[in-house]
């Protein structure tokens, strides 16, 4: 049937076994777990205006460091940014647990989940979050009352082009508690495009970790690298475009994308032992080559390229795989 209005698809696998031995929260010590980023992309229109084609927004919570899916949600491209960032947040949550976390989880999000629901899922659960705050104008005020003293500069490809600094500051009015507020600021350079007698380009961030300005800065913004599993999902699997005109389709393929990804994830990781490998990289390399399968002796065959350049790797590879105890 055709999606209604406020219609969601909550859909993705679950990361059975989920062992992690390092974190990317400036603590490389075992047993920690690695941090959930979350992306919420800009919400789109139903109807695109150039192309007239229907739009859709998912939201996507993986596994920083690693880049692994561990939640996915597809919504109608009409939805608001933050509509159900909340629910999101708490099933991805519940689904680390399930899978094994026994470390401490820390949410990174950018502007997108800027919500009074998110920080409150986040302590309900005991997760530490931070998240990118909208520049309203109450933020605004709390930037220039931060003395000129307070900003230290932190290091830039452009010689003191960027400082950090420090306050306290109440989010989402008398609903919030008073939280971290860490404040970069940017020099613009040539060719940016800011505003009128705008000296500096701000970005702030709300937190509740412990830690120095500096390091928690930092490591916030790292929290772009899902970028890379958005591109990966779009350009290595197939979520550049969604089949269908019906909702349930097109979240069933999103399902279907988020699983390949995370096999091919798991068998770069597992069986190659690479990291940062795309699924692009791991279809051309070691999945779609030519071969040829005989029978002779009542035995199958298959017969490789014998100048192809990955055959140790793969071998190698494949050997890896089938160490791995099957599930009871």
């Amino acid at each position: 049937m055709p999606a209604r209005p406020g219609r969601r698809s909550g859909l993705g696998p679950r990361l059975a076994g989920w062992r992690r031995a390092r974190t990317v929260a400036g603590d490389h010590r075992c047993r920690l777990h690695p941090l959930p980023d979350l992306r919420a992309p800009q919400a789109g229109r139903d109807r695109d205006r150039r192309h007239g084609e229907r739009g859709y927004h998912p939201l996507l919570a993986t596994v920083a460091g690693f880049g692994d899916v561990l939640h996915s949600r597809l919504r109608e491209g009409v939805a608001n940014t933050g509509r159900g960032a909340g629910s999101f947040v708490t099933e991805a949550i519940n689904r680390a647990w399930r899978a094994g976390a026994t470390g401490p989880i820390t949410l990174r999000a950018d502007s997108g989940f800027y919500t009074h629901t998110v920080v409150q899922a986040c302590r309900k659960q005991g997760v530490t979050c931070s998240i990118t705050v909208k520049l309203t104008k109450a933020v605004r005020k709390v930037i220039t009352q931060i003395p000129a003293d307070a900003w230290t500069p932190i290091p830039y490809w452009l010689d003191g082009g960027a400082d950090v600094a420090e306050t306290s500051y109440r989010p989402f009015g008398r609903k919030g508690r008073v939280m971290r507020l860490i404040v970069r600021r940017v020099r613009p350079t040539p060719g940016s495009q800011l505003a009128l007698f705008c000296a500096y380009d701000y970005h702030g961030v709300v937190t509740d970790r412990e830690g120095t300005t500096l390091v928690l800065e930092a490591d916030h913004r790292r929290h772009a690298e899902v970028e890379n599993t958005i591109r990966d999902l779009k350009y290595g699997v197939g979520l550049n475009h969604l089949p269908s005109g019906r909702f349930a389709a097109n979240a069933a393929w999103l399902t279907l994308n988020v699983i390949a990804h995370n096999l091919a994830r798991w068998t770069s990781r597992i069986g190659l032992g690479e990291q940062l490998i795309t699924t692009k990289t791991l279809r051309t390399r070691y999945l779609d080559l030519p071969g040829r399968l005989t029978c002779s002796a009542r035995r199958w065959h298959l017969h490789l390229p014998t100048r192809w350049p990955w055959a140790q790797r793969f071998l190698l590879a494949l050997d890896r795989l089938r160490c791995v105890p099957f599930p009871t």
